[in-house]
């Protein structure tokens, strides 16, 4: 009787790249709703433009490799990119730019180093930076969260905007936008007002700007999705998270006057946002287990420092790709012994 011979592996394969990024993507949606409804449509106009961009570039860099487009764009890693730079981005930013980060992301960070696999540095942040450091005015123009705003700009606004790069009717740059609550804290402090004073503001809320701080409350409760699914460990974003709000917290007892209460490092900016769903990527982080909590912690720590005493008032997309370099020294130093080898052979 002849039998049918199936070869290895024999197990199921829960843990595919289309089906993570997948996850991701949904763990995304509660924090990109959130942004959308207090920052209004420029956050989804650069999504769709973002998306569309980086599934081009993907298609364009494979074509010139050699390689088929299509298995590549199944598998939604440059859709993550995409959604991943568009949220970090102001819902102001010129189309062109846009497109430029993307190109650099997914044609020089992703393809130009072999694609998805090999890349040593996050794709999004890396577009992030190259378009913060070559265009800082227009990278760090964001529009107020609504109930601070006194003109709501509507989706032909938007659309407008991001378009021609001309505001509506009547208005000028500064009456639509305003400074983001890390680079607020940051201006008023080097004018040597203190932080009580700077606090007064209608920009604050509970513990970081108003709206940004919810915006962080649905970005983690996204976070913990990808960890109850297994999709992340918890020990990168914890880590970090802790690296943070512990090193916020001694300079805070130091001085409560001249730097803020731990809790608004978290809330204000991209703190979350880059713990649970930046650096915990697979490929250019660190993959041991106490190689992750070192890798966590320095973003941590990086992220207060470069705050505090930088060039930049946000930090996390320079801290995690600082530690990017680092991930595979990292590793080496934290591999897991061996049983029956000693650590050095």
């Amino acid at each position: 009787m002849a039998g049918v011979i199936v070869s290895s592996p024999y197990g199921n394969r829960p843990n595919r790249v289309d089906r993570v990024m997948f996850e991701v993507i949904l763990a995304l949606i509660p924090g990109t709703v959130a942004m959308i409804w207090y920052f209004g449509w420029g956050i989804l106009i650069n999504l769709v433009l973002a998306s569309l961009f980086a599934v081009l570039t993907e298609a364009v860099a494979l074509k010139l490799r050699g390689r088929p487009a299509l298995p590549a764009i199944r598998d939604l890693s440059a859709l993550v990119t995409a959604l991943l730079f568009a949220l970090a981005v102001p819902p102001t930013l010129p189309w062109w730019l846009t497109l430029i980060g993307m190109v650099f992301a997914i044609g020089v960070a992703k393809q130009l180093y072999g694609g998805l696999g090999y890349n040593p540095f996050n794709p999004a942040m890396a577009g992030y930076v190259f378009l913060l450091v070559s265009y800082p005015l227009a990278m760090t123009s964001w529009l107020p969260p609504y109930m601070l705003a006194e003109h709501v700009l509507g989706f032909t606004d938007s659309v407008r905007l991001i378009f021609t790069g001309m505001p509506p009717e009547g208005l000028t740059w500064d009456a639509i936008t305003m400074a983001t609550p890390l680079d607020q804290m940051r201006t008023q402090l080097n004018q040597n007002r203190i932080i009580d004073e700077i606090r007064a503001s209608p920009l604050w809320g509970d513990f970081g700007g108003r709206g940004w701080e919810w915006v962080g409350n649905w970005f983690l409760l996204g976070g913990i999705f990808l960890i109850w699914r297994r999709v992340i460990g918890w020990r990168i974003p914890v880590s970090m998270l802790l690296g943070l709000v512990l090193t916020a917290g001694f300079f805070w007892s130091l001085d409560p006057q001249i730097h803020p209460f731990p809790a608004f490092h978290m809330f204000s900016g991209g703190a979350i946002l880059g713990a649970f769903f930046v650096a915990t990527d697979p490929v250019s982080g660190c993959t041991t287990p106490k190689g992750q909590l070192i890798f966590g912690a320095i973003i941590g720590v990086l992220i207060f420092v470069i705050r505090t005493w930088g060039g930049y008032p946000d930090a996390v997309a320079f801290s995690v790709l600082l530690l990017n370099i680092a991930a595979p020294t990292i590793d080496h130093y934290t591999r897991p012994r061996v049983f029956g080898h000693d650590r050095d052979t």
